[in-house]
């Protein structure tokens, strides 16, 4: 059989791609990936004992909504590179922004407090736990996030991969935020930040080698 009659043979039973797969795909992944997730943390760690008063506090809000919107940012930039030749220059952006909008709070935080205070806002007192339990809260999201790219068409192996991790980071520090005692800017911008570039960085680290055609 000749070249041109074999890629005709196969091209005629190819089908157009529905529109929006990759963005239900994906949706679908974190309906199952997310509550494992808060499912992991309740179990293993359970939410802050003042929970009931916390949620009356802007800061913790502030460590809900940062992580939730490098999430949602996560999400827009993923459903695009799940996509073989579209671009995701212009919403790369989205995942930057909260990021360095919180560096420079916590920056302006850091510099208007005391001397005496800035060493408790940077450490807390669960610094050592804070990034690898964001690690671990985000794994079934991550799981979800790679199975569904799987079933999708990346060709920007390492990108793919690592904004699956970013996705999956930050969903798991905004779960994590509900057993997190800590308040200070700070911690947040360097700890949980830090737990969303593990996952990326796993993410583009796998991506070359679970996410190949």
């Amino acid at each position: 059989m000749k070249t041109d009659d074999l890629i005709s043979l196969l091209a005629a039973d190819t089908a157009a791609v529905p529109r929006g797969a990759a963005s239900r795909q994906i949706a679908i992944a974190m309906a199952v990936g997310v509550p494992l997730a808060i499912l992991a943390m309740l179990t293993t760690m359970g939410t802050r004992p003042d929970l009931a008063q916390a949620i009356g506090m802007p800061m913790f809000w502030m460590k809900v909504l940062f992580p939730a919107a490098v999430a949602c940012a996560g999400f827009a930039t993923l459903t695009r590179l799940a996509r073989p030749g579209v671009s995701a220059r212009t919403v790369h952006w989205t995942i930057a922004a909260p990021i360095v909008l919180l560096w420079l709070m916590a920056i302006a935080s850091y510099a208007g407090a005391p001397p005496s205070e800035r060493a408790a806002m940077v450490w807390g007192q669960s610094w050592r736990i804070c990034t690898l339990s964001v690690l671990m809260i985000s794994a079934p999201v991550f799981v979800a996030a790679f199975l569904a790219l799987r079933r999708l068409a990346p060709t920007r192996l390492v990108p793919a991969g690592a904004c699956a991790g970013v996705l999956s980071g930050a969903a798991g520090a905004a779960i994590y935020a509900f057993h997190c005692p800590e308040t200070a800017l700070p911690f947040m911008a360097i700890w949980y930040v830090a737990g969303i570039a593990m996952a990326a960085g796993v993410g583009a680290a796998l991506g070359p080698r679970l996410l190949r055609w």
